[in-house]
């Protein structure tokens, strides 16, 4: 596997452009579109929010009742969430404009959105910013940052990420794009991801790649510990790597879904790590579990605990936060048997063996934990499965920063 420059675009056949329409922000783009030039199948995960917005309904219903789709709208600012009638209508009339620019059928369009909860869209600005997009799209890796940049909200850095593989000795390629940076606890999988490829899959193998990966990559990540109404991943394969057909689980679908893993892994630790006010990207592995089910209990209880989190800010190993999550996760295990390290480039240190502090350097543990990047890792001894979480440090600024979102 090659990992290369680029996001959205980086696939043969996909287009890409942004556009600003003042959704919600001022001189800044604030919609992106997708457009492959032949259709193609599509693939989706979306929130277990009882809550969702119209867009997510809109989408499953193209995804999971219509064989293709060839062009994704995506608007910031707004999220088009417990909007009622009059939202999901704005669904289709902004499918219905992407169709007339791009002289494909409103079926084949899937769009999202990304905000404020309970404000309606200004539709007439929408139609306008994709009438805009139709007529810059383009293939390039410029393109593809371009959109990433305009699906941003809270988010301080785009992202997007791009891989290469060989699959029936033609070249394939899985990029992808995301935003989200608060109400981030994605559990379907506000979070929203795209990712396209050229590989030729039929459309259960493409559903059954992504559902499984999802498990492992975005459903496990937390920044806040709030499921979005909107929380949306969709994977676009159009097919024109020329690759012979995936259609079993075999050894080109393994290469695929290796790909496809690294590309939402990659996506989900860019989330973390640009966690609304965040300083750090926190890492937490659970390994000797007797089950997975028992490693993702343990890592996500940790790595949601609101104290543990402002430990992380505070540089403090105070590691009784850690093990106390882990006991009140509802997870079985002996904490007199546990086993716990932090990790950094500064460094790994053991901070308690059997339950029990191991007496180590405070200044050491500080030094460790003071980067950007900070693993915990806890051995609990019961078997040999292991599970990784990710979310980030709790800061000041979050509160600031969610304390006046609306205005």
């Amino acid at each position: 596997m090659e990992v290369i420059t680029g996001g959205v675009t980086a696939a043969k056949g996909f287009r890409a452009a942004a556009a600003a329409a003042e959704i919600k922000y001022k001189n800044r783009t604030d919609m992106a579109m997708i457009y492959s030039e032949v259709p193609c199948l599509a693939a989706g995960t979306f929130t277990t929010n009882v809550v969702k917005a119209a867009p997510v309904k809109w989408d499953q219903e193209i995804v999971y009742h219509h064989p293709t789709a060839q062009a994704v709208v995506c608007n910031s600012g707004i999220a088009n969430a417990c909007t009622g009638e009059e939202g999901y209508a704005y669904c289709k009339k902004t499918a219905d404009a992407a169709a007339e620019a791009l002289h494909i059928v409103p079926e084949s369009v899937l769009v999202a959105s990304t905000g404020v909860i309970g404000m309606q869209l200004p539709i007439d600005r929408i139609a306008n910013g994709v009438k805009a997009m139709a007529k810059k799209l383009a293939d390039g890796i410029d393109a593809g940052t371009e959109a990433a940049k305009a699906i941003m909200t809270t988010d301080t850095v785009k992202k997007e990420v791009a891989v290469r593989v060989e699959i029936g000795g033609k070249t394939v390629t899985i990029g992808g794009m995301c935003k989200g940076s608060g109400m981030i606890h994605p559990n379907m999988c506000t979070m929203l991801g795209f990712v396209t490829t050229d590989a030729k899959i039929s459309k259960q193998m493409l559903q059954e790649a992504l559902s499984e990966d999802v498990k492992d990559t975005y459903n496990m990540v937390s920044v806040d510990g709030d499921t979005s109404t909107n929380d949306t991943v969709l994977l676009l394969a159009n097919g024109l790597a020329g690759n012979p057909e995936i259609t079993e689980k075999e050894e080109d679908y393994q290469i695929f879904k290796d790909a496809l893993n690294y590309v939402n892994t990659t996506l989900a630790k860019k989330i973390a790590g640009d966690g609304e006010g965040a300083t750090a990207l926190f890492e937490v592995k659970i390994i000797g579990a007797e089950s997975k089910e028992q490693a993702v209990t343990l890592s996500k209880s940790v790595v949601t605990s609101s104290l543990t989190k402002a430990a992380i800010y505070g540089h403090d190993a105070n590691w009784g936060r850690i093990l106390c999550a882990m006991g009140y996760s509802g997870a079985q295990f002996d904490p007199e048997k546990v086993d716990l390290y932090f990790e950094s480039r500064a460094g790994k240190i053991k901070i308690i063996e059997n339950g029990v502090s191991t007496g180590y350097s405070e200044e050491e543990a500080t030094k460790i934990l003071s980067e950007e990047a900070v693993t915990a890792i806890a051995d609990i001894k019961m078997g040999s499965f292991e599970a990784t979480a990710w979310g980030c440090d709790l800061t000041y600024d979050y509160v600031k920063i969610n304390a006046d979102y609306r205005s």
